[in-house]
């Protein structure tokens, strides 16, 4: 019987791990500012850099789009938002310019504008066209908790800066209060300064409205009556009576407001 050979067995090779595909990290690259926030941006540092000053006129929005090879979609809306922050101003059909500087009035304390207004450098003076004593109209009555018809002290005052109008005070004031209110020389000290440091008060209340000027309020302004104003209305109390009602006209494009305060209110200082 004739053996059979055995069957080998191939020894087979080892299979060679295919060697793993490095993975490039490719870090993310970081987001390109907007290309409308590139040309806000250079058009801000020529203003802070004081390349660009008040007044100064921009390159046209051709120009704009040829210098950053943008379209004048995205040109226009760098634009757009410099206005709406106050950066520049447009007129239709001239072009885009620098706009002038707006001082910044507290909101939430009683503002001592002489004060502010010095400590910026500039001059300041108070325009004293009444002080007297009339009849509370229906709504001034209101506002002071006393009779349609019953005597209240009247102040109008225009504050400049610069001889430039940056405020029209109407004030009224409540004399069972302040009695010697309309004896005050008011060129001197201004009648808020006036109120605050002789008639101690525990509440104010300040309401601001976006308002058009009537024709009387625009030539004391030295504006346009189609120009906007910033109103602020103020009233103060003491122990629960109420002290003054004023009523402080800006025109918007020399003045704004605005306050930076703790959680608690208070007002940050500085």
């Amino acid at each position: 019987m004739s053996a059979r050979p055995s069957r080998r067995t191939a020894a087979t090779a080892p299979r060679r791990a295919t060697p793993a595909k490095a993975v490039a990290a490719v870090a993310a690259p970081a987001q390109a500012m907007a290309l409308y926030e590139q040309v806000k941006d250079h058009i801000s540092r020529k203003i802070q850099e004081g390349i660009w000053r008040a007044g100064d006129r921009l390159p046209s929005e051709n120009e704009l789009v040829t210098q950053f090879g943008i379209s004048r979609m995205t040109v226009n809306r760098a634009l757009r938002e410099l206005v709406e922050q106050g950066r520049i101003v447009r007129v239709a059909g001239v072009g885009s310019f620098v706009a002038e500087d707006k001082p910044q009035s507290t909101l939430l304390q009683i503002a001592n504008l002489a004060s502010e207004i010095r400590q910026r450098g500039h001059d300041y003076r108070c325009d004293v066209l009444a002080v007297e004593r009339i009849s509370a109209t229906l709504e001034v009555a209101a506002a002071l908790d006393l009779r349609t018809g019953e005597s209240v002290f009247h102040s109008l005052c225009i504050h400049r800066e610069d001889g430039l109008p940056v405020q029209l005070e109407d004030r009224h004031v409540n004399p069972r209060q302040v009695p010697q209110f309309a004896a005050q020389d008011f060129t001197l000290l201004q009648p808020s300064e006036y109120l605050v440091r002789n008639v101690p008060f525990d509440q104010i209340e300040h309401v601001v409205d976006a308002v058009m000027p009537t024709a009387e309020q625009a030539t004391l302004l030295e504006m346009s009556p189609q120009e906007p104003c910033l109103l602020l209305t103020r009233r103060t109390w003491s122990r629960g009576v109420p002290i003054t009602v004023v009523r402080c006209l800006h025109p918007a494009t020399r003045y704004r407001l605005g306050s930076r305060f703790r959680a608690d209110g208070n007002p940050v200082a500085g």
